[in-house]
């Protein structure tokens, strides 16, 4: 399975030859440096690490330097490992976007928005007053009742309710991918990604 690092430059959107306005997410998609190679005599599995955005080396410590060195590269802001990856590659080999062709469709995982604590309207879609969700009766946005009486005596694991809502690991499946901008390290897909602007994410094919 074939990857990159990558991260979320913003949405845009793409006219296609039928003259559908297409909406799209511009993807900066490496270009990413082999850092370790991981065997099965050593490792035990075999892996590819890549790491992506240099780090300034004030901001690194010494295991991150000496990691990196070994690969002649600066220190990486992002890695991470990328198993059963298509092609031969070798410890400070660079990885770009040029992998990836227009047609084709990838998977692309992030970490999604921060929301903070938020309410059961706003978190699981409840209906409030208006529809007369879960029977209260003049609190507009309130979860309404969340137990039973003398049976079971207890709320049960897993009931909706208000809480921490968003920075979680989301992927999205299946993006047809429009453009590839190999001058660039672009890469142009349908629909959206997870998370902010800037945000790491990790593309797969």
């Amino acid at each position: 399975m074939s990857g990159l690092i990558g991260k979320k430059i913003g949405m845009t959107s793409i006219f296609d030859e039928n003259g559908k306005n297409i909406p799209c997410t511009v993807i900066q998609a490496g270009p990413c440096v082999v850092t370790q190679v991981r065997t099965v005599e050593v490792d035990g599995y075999e892996a590819l690490q890549l790491g992506f955005d240099d780090k300034s080396e004030n901001r690194a410590n010494k295991a991150e330097l000496g990691h990196a060195k070994k690969a002649g590269t600066a220190p990486k802001k992002k890695v991470v490992e990328f198993q059963d990856f298509e092609g031969d590659y070798k410890l400070g080999d660079t990885v770009t976007v040029e992998q990836f062709v227009e047609g084709e469709f990838v998977d692309v995982s992030g970490t999604s928005k921060g929301k903070g604590f938020q309410g059961v309207v706003k978190r699981h879609g409840f209906g409030g007053v208006g529809q007369a969700t879960h029977g209260q009766h003049n609190r507009l946005r309130a979860p309404g009742s969340v137990g039973a009486s003398s049976y079971p005596s207890r709320v049960f694991k897993g009931m909706r309710m208000a809480g921490r809502m968003g920075t979680d690991k989301v992927t999205v499946q299946n993006l047809k991918v429009l453009k590839v901008v190999a001058d660039k390290n672009l890469l142009v897909v349908k629909g959206c990604v997870p998370g902010h602007k800037n945000a790491y994410v990790i593309v797969q094919k």
